[in-house]
């Protein structure tokens, strides 16, 4: 994609910007919120009891990883109005806004009187501060992979893409690294007390930065194609970038079988991430037992090891195809989720080398997703056809994984969570195995009926 397209006039669009400002601009808005929302899993032993007054600290644990859940209540409903905004009115208004009510809600946690001061009330600031936060990353995963996706060469949309989870996991292991780091060298009384403030005030401070590179990049070449081809005025400025009213509702309409391959795709690899990516260390300092700061850097090690195959699976993807790492992806961790389970002892090298191959697996899957989302849909759907039914199936599916795993590890069945996972990872796979192969598809396709997409899919398989 070089040049400027002749469709859009004078329109600039992302063809026009450097490489970098397009990698940059996703990659810091994706790694600040990936950053705020892991933040909060990896903290919670050291700030449940803040925000919670129960009989025992697992308790008030519990009580956070029920506020966890809730704010992925807020995910679809911020799914179905940032998709909306990026596919009527363009994708980079859409990561605007989700990168500046994801910083908001960090900084709100990282401010809040505790419990001991107003009571009740920081529980429900908690809880508000969530629900903003699930809002904006009901939008962001969705408004960014549609971006990158359409932004890239074709040839190499896989590599591209898979800077969504590898930008998300510089934000996750930042986190991580500094509550290693402050569990190392703050007290647990000082981490207790006001430790665990520092990353969200620092989540919320980098915030505007991220809007500021956001709003410094221009809209996607697919978009504004798709936009001027809608426009009925036959203007091409940047104020008619919209499409026709009441199209975009209809073009979901038309593609039921999209939406719950989307919920199909997404409930395996969901619970599978949020337990070995986002909640293992946290897990194993309140369940297992080990040490806090080893546990952490444990987590800190497996993360780096999953940056460094997560680009090597997107390429890999660009040369034998989309399904073939996807289905690896999820049979070879349905097949070792009780070994890897069985590894983990009080040991936090037990720890490390569970997760290192837990998400070698899951990079395959990561990798990869961002791409085949957005190669499915039509243009003129493509972030909201992603967004509702994608939030969705991480609020029921991921959203509760980590309190699910604790509550069963602590009534002594946790072999009873291995095995929804396992199940929910065998119907992830049959619904790849439903998919065409969509490596290399034209996202700037025109036909968005059934008969359309099947046309071009055929081509770029052919």
């Amino acid at each position: 994609m070089s040049g400027t397209p002749r469709s859009s006039g004078h329109i600039r669009t992302s063809a026009d910007q450097s490489k970098a400002r397009t990698l940059f601009g996703i990659g810091s808005g994706n790694a600040m919120e990936w950053f705020d929302w892991g933040v909060y899993t990896t903290f919670t032993p050291f700030f449940a009891s803040q925000f919670f007054h129960g009989d025992d600290p697992v308790s008030d644990v519990l009580k956070t990883l029920v506020v966890f859940a809730v704010g992925f209540l807020a995910r679809p409903f911020g799914g179905a109005l940032f998709g909306w905004i990026a596919d009527k009115m363009g994708r980079k208004l859409s990561m605007s806004l989700c990168v500046a009510l994801s910083a908001g809600g960090s900084l709100l946690i990282g401010i809040s009187p505790n419990y001991a001061t107003i009571g009740v009330g920081a529980s429900l600031i908690l809880v508000l501060a969530r629900l903003a936060q699930g809002l904006a990353h009901g939008g962001e995963l969705p408004s960014a992979q549609t971006y990158i996706a359409e932004t890239a060469p074709k040839e190499r949309r896989g590599l591209w893409s898979s800077l969504i989870y590898f930008s998300g996991t510089i934000g996750q292991l930042a986190g991580t690294l500094l509550a290693a780091v402050l569990s190392t060298m703050v007290t647990a009384e000082s981490m207790n007390a006001y430790g665990w403030r520092i990353p969200f005030i620092i989540g919320g401070v980098f915030g505007l930065y991220a809007l500021f590179m956001r709003l410094r990049m221009h809209e996607t070449e697919a978009f504004v194609e798709e936009a001027i081809h809608d426009d009925p005025t036959g203007n091409e400025d940047e104020d008619h970038l919209h499409t026709k009213k009441g199209a975009i509702w209809r073009t979901v309409r038309e593609h039921p079988k999209l939406l719950f391959q989307v919920i199909g795709m997404t409930v395996g690899a969901t619970v599978l991430y949020y337990v070995w990516a986002i909640s293992a260390p946290a897990y194993a300092i309140n369940v297992i037992k080990v040490p806090p700061a080893q546990a952490l850097w444990a987590g800190v090690g497996a993360q780096i090891v999953f940056l460094a195959v997560v680009p090597l699976f997107g390429a890999l993807s660009d040369r034998i195809g989309r399904k073939p790492i996807l289905l690896t992806a999820v049979v070879g961790l349905s097949i070792l989720s009780f070994p890897l389970n069985a590894m983990l002892n009080q040991s936090a090298w037990s720890l490390f080398f569970a997760m290192s191959i837990a998400l070698i697996f899951l990079a395959m899957s990561t990798s990869v997703g961002p791409a085949v989302y957005a190669e499915i849909f039509p243009t003129r759907i493509r972030a909201i056809g992603l967004a509702v039914p994608y939030s969705i199936a991480v609020a029921l599916f991921g959203g509760t994984a980590p309190y699910l795993q604790t509550f069963f590890a602590s009534q002594g069945i946790s072999s009873a969570f291995t095995w929804y996972s396992i199940a929910l990872g065998l119907i992830t796979g049959f619904v790849v195995l439903t998919l065409p192969e969509t490596k290399g598809i034209d996202l700037k396709d025109k036909s968005v009926g059934q008969h359309g997409r099947r046309k071009a899919l055929r081509e770029a398989s052919s």
